[in-house]
């Protein structure tokens, strides 16, 4: 596949705008939390995110924070590398990226510490399980069998909507 070298600044404007944001959060992001943040200042698709986090990682300017986690941070050497490409981002870009990130991280952030999902384990059961997690740990973890799909359906509705008053109600049933 040729490249012009109008796709190469991209590419290359694409991957150093990964590394921006790395440093920007100053913390591990998870990967669905890192694709969120990309997607609210720049226009990449999925499978092009996905093959720069892979030449990222490779070439060490990001790491995994362990072993099979989806948790990933700047290298030192992705944070030098960054000081000597910053300049490739466009400034309109720039200017985005910092006026949006607060509010968008935050939002990104509110949206993964309160989660709920069901999985069926047959036609009539459903396992369903509700979580808060905070700094990439889960705080609290409820999991419950219920007999239908609506049923498991509400429950994560609920839990998604309403976790906030739920939780601390939970917590006094169990220390009274």
């Amino acid at each position: 596949m040729k490249q012009d070298s109008d796709t190469s600044t991209t590419l290359a404007e694409d991957k150093i705008l990964i590394l921006y944001i790395l440093k920007k959060v100053g913390k591990p992001l998870s990967h669905k939390e890192l694709l969120e943040l990309i997607l609210t200042v720049a226009d990449i698709n999925y499978f092009y995110f996905q093959q720069f986090l892979s030449d990222l990682l490779e070439d060490n300017y990001i790491a995994k924070c362990a072993e099979n986690t989806d948790l990933y941070e700047l290298t030192e050497a992705g944070s030098k590398s960054l000081e000597l490409t910053l300049d490739l981002i466009p400034g309109i870009t720039k200017l985005k990226i910092d006026s949006q990130f607060k509010k968008s991280f935050d939002s990104i952030q509110d949206k993964f510490s309160i989660s709920a999902e069901y999985m069926p384990i047959s036609e009539k059961e459903f396992i369903v399980t509700c979580k808060i997690i905070e700094n990439h740990t889960d705080i609290f973890k409820l999991e419950t069998y219920v007999g239908s799909k609506t049923q498991a359906g509400n429950i994560v509705s609920h839990w998604n909507k309403r976790a906030v008053e739920i939780y601390p109600q939970i917590l006094e049933l169990l220390t009274m």
